[in-house]
């Protein structure tokens, strides 16, 4: 079975040419010449007038869904790749036809163990949605609550495995035969997308996902998110609460409905930043069709989220990394901007900063000859991201994640509003984060997070003191007597100190 699947992949891979994308890269010119022209002499009928991005985004469509998702992914590391073949990569769409309703009710009464009609008042039969991993289909819980009901594709897992074989055993021959095939990581982008298609198997936990990011905006008026039906759940199914409203790519259909759009463009911005450097809990697959907005009722205005089979976190040091080069990219402070990456352990601690500091202007300078409106905060991030990699620079997968989720962020929100400014709308949250963040509001809320700490400790203070000062009774040799009793005495002197700032920040946080 699998020798005929990779018969059919390198004979899709030979009608669309994509032979050529490896022989572009020859390191010797005039070979590469000699060698395309052979190849084009020898299978004169084949069709290469299309651009080679066209060429391969048709060859992964023609392999089938799961290609097609692994495409989707390749489009995100433009660390790695050329720009003309990331753009065309990310046109990819995962249209699967839906599977049989027949089937998707036996996957239902697989995971219940009972008739679907004794699960739902009412199931309908014909899906509203379908991708390559799970369709969806809208029914009625019996107390009345319409749900939408995501259902595993059945027989997916065999598939992906085979198919992600495939995959690494083509990664392995293009790092071996490829003369730049190792430094684009074929392997590791494999790994990085076998983990993920794994994560989108497992229901559960993107209804997790779901119920994470719903808590995260419980009570905004910006972003609103199913509520997830536990008692349901499996993880080959999930059930949600029912959204009902637009898809946001039909502006003109928002407009009429009174949406203010500009205002939409500029909550989607904000949106992003505060689950990026707030939450540090993001929406990693924020395209037209993932994202709705509310037309009706209080919520009017505000995005829907759907589909939480990806997300990105982010820790603190991640966060602290990404404002610190934002605020110095918008003040054109390119040394600041190499001093963070090695502060952050990005970059190796022996980089000389002045050269850093030299390669990141040289790339990121042409960037500010053109309105602030008009540069990508994404294509920054990721010119960023490719400087690095020239200072021995790993550039962190959640980080890529990130890049590529700022990229829609931008794309749908100038699509929204082309007047949209990213930069002005970015920077107050910004600055307002790292105020709260190293300021004396950020010492402030410490002190408030440790005092449960400080009051276990406090008590035990004057104990701990004790004891570090009878361990001085025992006697010391008298070479080093001297040396001993200057040591306590600077111990005393630290507890002393340490229990005088501790009481008073316990008195603080009480008082707040």
């Amino acid at each position: 079975m699998r020798i005929f699947r990779l018969i059919r992949i390198a004979r899709v891979a030979y009608l669309y040419g994509l032979d050529s994308l490896v022989l572009e890269h020859e390191i010797e010119p005039g070979l590469r010449t000699r060698l395309l022209f052979a190849a084009q002499r020898l299978m004169f009928w084949r069709d290469l007038s299309a651009p080679r991005a066209v060429r391969l985004r048709q060859a992964l469509e023609a392999l089938g869904p799961i290609f097609v998702k692994f495409g989707q992914l390749l489009s995100t590391r433009r660390d790695l790749l050329p720009l003309d073949i990331a753009d065309e990569l990310a046109r990819l769409q995962d249209r699967v036809p839906p599977f049989a309703s027949e089937l998707a009710i036996a996957e239902l009464e697989k995971a219940y163990g009972k008739p679907v009609d004794q699960v739902f008042a009412s199931f309908e039969r014909e899906p509203v949605a379908s991708a390559s991993v799970a369709q969806v289909h809208f029914a009625v819980l019996p107390d009345g609550r319409e749900v939408a009901v995501k259902i595993l594709r059945p027989g997916i897992q065999p598939v992906i495995e085979h198919d992600i074989a495939l995959l690494q055993v083509a990664a392995s021959l293009l790092e071996t035969l490829w003369a730049d095939g190792r430094r684009l990581k074929p392997r590791e982008v494999v790994a990085e997308f076998d983990k993920y298609l794994h994560y989108e198997l497992d229901l559960m936990r993107e209804a997790a996902n779901c119920s994470q990011l719903r808590r995260n905006f419980a009570g905004s008026d910006l972003l609103i998110l199913p509520e997830v039906y536990w008692d349901w759940c499996t993880t080959s199914v999930m059930v949600m609460q029912r959204m009902h409203g637009t898809t946001i790519s039909q502006i003109d259909t928002l407009r009429a409905k009174g949406v203010d759009i500009p205002r939409l463009a500029r909550a989607g911005v904000e949106i992003f930043f505060t689950q990026v450097f707030r939450d540090g809990f993001f929406h990693a697959d924020m395209h037209p069709g993932n994202i709705f907005v509310a037309t009706e009722g209080a919520h009017s205005g505000s995005y829907i989220a759907l589909d939480f089979g990806i997300v990105g976190t982010l820790s603190d040091i991640d966060k602290n990394y990404l404002a610190q080069n934002f605020l110095a990219f918008f003040k054109r402070d390119y040394k600041r901007v190499a001093e963070v990456h090695i502060e952050s352990g990005w970059a190796p601690k022996e980089t000389r900063v002045d050269e850093f500091e030299a390669a990141i202007r040289s790339v990121c300078e042409p960037f500010f000859d053109r309105p602030l409106k008009e540069i990508s905060l994404g294509r920054v991030l990721l010119r960023l991201f490719q400087t690095s990699r020239q200072f021995n620079v790993e550039i962190q997968p959640q980080l890529v994640l990130l890049q590529k989720t700022l990229l829609n962020v931008e794309g749908l929100g100038r699509e929204l509003d082309p007047e949209l400014d990213l930069w002005k709308t970015a920077l107050p949250y910004l600055e307002r984060w790292m105020n709260e963040q190293l300021g004396w509001l950020a010492l402030e809320n410490n002190i408030k997070r440790e005092a449960a700490n400080w009051a276990k400790l406090l008590p035990t203070l004057p104990r701990l003191v004790h004891q570090a000062l009878t361990a001085t009774a025992t006697p010391a040799p008298n070479l080093e007597l001297e040396s001993l009793a200057a040591e306590v005495r600077s111990l005393r002197q630290m507890l002393w100190l340490a229990f005088a700032v501790a009481a008073g920040a316990l008195a603080f946080a009480v008082l707040q």
